[in-house]
């Protein structure tokens, strides 16, 4: 009897010892299994935000080889450009200087600033400079002439690079002005490339030609 009353308590007391372990092992096992479905969980969330972010932000940003020359900050940058109206947002553009004298020659400032929803297809310093001077300064003293050509570079739409694969659009200026291309590389009139092109500013987008689009 003593001996069997000695065996069962050892028993009980292996087995008081061994139950707080495997209770400990059950518990440990059951956590990690929690977390990890909860790390999957969060990295699954995460990769759901980022991608459609991503793909938005694609395919809605300035694109073109002169968009380098663009001030990465201040009244000229993307961003601070975006805040202004359009000749305003131009006149902080270094590469604009001349389009933006024009502008101002032609008094079209404030057509161009309060205008809804429009494009601008805006010439660069270089693209005037393709012009003789004598020409240019027979446009700039003409202020008619000058007027014309300036409002035959404004749509009054806003334009997508979408909308630019084969596009026709009327102008300010009554004339018509077509589009083609795909990507980042478009053309206007088959004369003119989109060096810098889905510029927003608060009240129009703007592409950035490198030559100076005739009224036909």
């Amino acid at each position: 009897m003593n001996s069997m009353k000695i065996r069962r308590t050892a028993i009980a007391v292996a087995a008081a010892a061994l139950l707080p372990l495997s209770l400990a092992a059950c518990s440990d096992s059951g956590s990690d299994t929690k977390a990890a479905p909860s790390a999957a969980a969060e990295d699954a969330a995460k990769t759901g935000e980022s991608t459609p972010a991503g793909d938005t932000m694609t395919g809605d940003q300035p694109f073109g080889p002169a968009c380098a020359g663009v001030p990465k900050e201040g009244a000229g940058s993307f961003d601070g450009m975006a805040k202004d109206p359009v000749a305003t947002a131009a006149s902080n553009n270094p590469a604009l200087s001349t389009l933006v004298t024009a502008v101002k020659q032609a008094g079209l400032v404030d057509t161009l600033n309060n205008a809804k929803d429009i494009t601008v297809f805006a010439p660069t310093n270089d693209a005037f400079a393709k012009l003789p001077k004598a020409d240019l300064d027979k446009v700039l003293a003409d202020k008619d002439m000058l007027t014309k050509i300036l409002t035959y570079h404004v749509v009054g739409q806003k334009l997508t690079p979408k909308q630019l694969e084969n596009g026709s659009f009327e102008t300010l200026q009554k004339g018509m002005v077509t589009t083609t291309g795909s990507g980042e590389s478009y053309k206007v009139n088959d004369t003119a490339n989109v060096v810098c092109g889905n510029v927003k500013t608060a009240n129009a987008n703007v592409y950035i030609i490198d030559t100076v689009l005739m009224p036909k």
